[in-house]
């Protein structure tokens, strides 16, 4: 039996359609119904569903005031604060592109965006970097415009572009990832696949308004299902989780792993309202899924998706994962595990892949149609990730199938570091890998060679100018050579072997 797991077709996109109107379809009927709630100690910041849907809509009015036309581009260079998922909706209400950025881009990122897209705006915060452009919108412009009348819901092809959003190439240049309004239908393959979620429902996400896992899980798919969206203030550390979780009666809990390890240093958890918790930006490991539902007696979900299609294998309270995979594609999903010749036998590794006509797809990496075309394989999607498929369709994960690191949910090329880094006048050399620094943490590690020893001060600073945050090394070792094949390749994964903490 071949590694192909067909779910069955999913219903199709209703046609004339638009993702904001999608997201906010029960504001209406749940008008007075706290939508969001911002979370900060025992106190908390709400929004009625009427007050969301309003400023969304007054905002894509402003936006359409301020000069800009349906399907025009829009850069989003926003903060950790509400006026992100409300100017990325308003937007798309109007018709317009929104490009959902890290705050934590340095002004040489964005300026390779800036190159590459061509905006017609950029919405943004003067604290957030951000290379120069002609037509800017700040936030205190986006601020005033949530009092404007409402715009009209932009619908039209479902297919047509609604959003972009950048991930790590393999080839070390940031992609440009295009989706279609059909993107939010697809995701409500997720409601039943992975998250349980109802309209009774309170979800807190760990994340920062200004992250895409957040904008998907903590925000849009609450709001698409008349629930309640829970996001602890800027700042909050993971250690006061567990009280904002109690005190605000969320019932279901969504985060990185890392963010469950140290909530778990505070010993047993009290959670009487929670159902479960659900994980998804890296693998989950069993250790930790396991230290999790002994001290807080809940079960922990896990879902694998990328960029390029948000999640589409998960476990849930309905379907739970089998010992350490990651669970079973969603109803609606095709999935198959693939070698050179197309689908494996099941029980055998090869590469996960998914159908091209899931809604959920990508419409491609924008302006560069030949990477497109190479992450296909007649009718299946690379995702690049290895796999290996049970008999009733579990899915265990086994790694990456090129040298992509992750870095706390993120996915970073380590070409991208290793090219920042070479500009280094001390380096002749660089290569960069994900190493494990303690159980189940991993960070991402620079190996250099060069004429002397830098200072680690000194490299950190070097790095800061160049890469956001998130890709910057956390640590550099010197090295007389860096390891390399017959043909003289540098071999990353000889690397994290050469680390020694």
């Amino acid at each position: 039996m071949l590694s192909v797991f067909d779910q069955g077709p999913f219903a199709p996109c209703p046609s004339p359609f638009n993702l904001a109107a999608h997201v906010l379809r029960h504001a209406g009927r749940l008008a007075e119904k706290t939508a969001l709630s911002v979370l900060s100690g025992d106190a908390c910041e709400d929004w009625s569903f009427a007050r969301l849907e309003a400023a969304v809509r007054g905002t894509g009015t402003g936006l359409l005031a301020a000069g800009l036309k349906p399907g025009d581009i829009v850069l989003m260079r926003l903060g950790n604060t509400v006026e992100f998922p409300i100017a990325y909706l308003g937007a798309i209400a109007a018709g317009l592109v929104p490009v959902p950025t890290s705050a934590q881009l340095t002004e040489a990122e964005t300026a390779c965006i800036v190159a590459d897209l061509k905006p017609a705006a950029v919405l943004r915060d003067p604290a957030v970097a951000c290379a120069s452009h002609p037509h800017q919108i700040t936030t205190a412009d986006l601020l005033a415009m949530h009092s404007l009348p409402s715009c009209g819901y932009a619908s039209g092809d479902p297919d047509r572009l609604a959003y972009v959003v950048y991930t790590s190439g393999t080839s070390g240049n940031p992609r440009a990832v295009a989706h279609a309004h059909r993107a939010v239908w697809a995701r409500q393959m997720m409601i039943d696949g992975w998250y349980g979620l109802t309209e009774q429902d309170r979800l807190l996400h760990a994340g920062a308004f200004n992250w895409t896992f957040t904008l998907g899980t903590g925000l849009m798919d609450p709001w698409a299902a008349g629930a309640t969206a829970l996001i602890p203030a800027p700042g909050t550390p993971p250690e006061d989780l567990p009280q904002l979780l109690r005190h605000h009666r969320a019932t279901l809990f969504a985060a990185a792993p890392g963010v469950y390890r140290k909530m778990l240093r505070g010993g047993p958890l009290d959670l009487p309202d929670l159902r479960h918790g659900l994980c998804a930006g890296e693998k989950l490991s069993r250790h930790l899924h396991e230290a999790w539902e002994a001290a807080a007696g809940r079960g922990l979900y896990e879902a694998f998706g990328m960029s390029e299609c948000s999640t589409f294998i998960s476990a849930s309270p309905s379907h739970p994962a089998q010992e350490d995979a990651l669970g079973q594609p969603q109803k609606g999903r095709k999935v198959a595990i693939l070698g050179a010749d197309g689908p494996v036998p099941m029980g055998q590794e090869g590469t996960i892949a998914i159908h091209r006509t899931d809604p959920g797809l990508m419409l491609g990496y924008l302006n560069a149609p030949g990477e497109t075309a190479a992450r296909y394989q007649g009718e299946w999607f690379l995702t690049g990730d290895q796999g290996v498929m049970a008999a009733d369709g579990q899915i265990s994960y086994l790694g990456r199938g090129d040298d992509m690191m992750n870095a706390g949910g993120y996915r970073v090329s380590p070409i991208e570091v290793e090219t920042a880094l070479a500009a280094h006048p001390g380096i002749t050399q660089a290569g960069a890998a994900a190493v494990e620094v303690k159980e189940d943490t991993y960070v991402i590690a620079a190996f250099y060679t060069g004429p002397e020893e830098l200072k680690t001060e000194e490299l950190q600073a070097f790095a800061s100018r160049r890469l956001a945050r998130y890709k910057q090394p956390r640590a550099y070792v010197r090295l007389d050579a860096l390891p390399t094949g017959a043909n003289g390749k540098l071999l990353r994964r000889a690397l994290p072997a050469l680390f020694k903490g």
